[in-house]
């Protein structure tokens, strides 16, 4: 099952837990997933349109789903799906 890194603003809603497995043969159905697990970490994720947040980056395996298939980016076994939240900085 793909791994999901879980960054330390979301991790009260996943009971502390840096990592999680969720099933899932794509990114949108993962993100279906941790809120049935997690109750209300994908309003933290997408918007009401369930379209990605702009200030959240997904990753699976370092690379940014914008640039492959968004939330329909299929995910392996072994994929490891990263969450970062934007940081703004000056």
């Amino acid at each position: 099952m793909p791994s999901v890194r879980i960054p330390t603003p979301l991790r009260r809603l996943t009971g502390d837990k840096d990592e999680v497995t969720i099933d899932a043969p794509n990114v949108g159905q993962l993100v279906d997933g941790l809120e049935k697990q997690f109750p209300g970490i994908k309003e933290r994720i997408c918007d009401e349109n369930g379209n990605l947040r702009r200030f959240i980056n997904l990753y699976v395996n370092n690379e940014d789903i914008r640039f492959i298939n968004g939330l329909d980016t299929e995910l392996n076994e072994s994929d490891i799906v990263s969450i970062i939240p934007a940081i703004a900085g000056g």
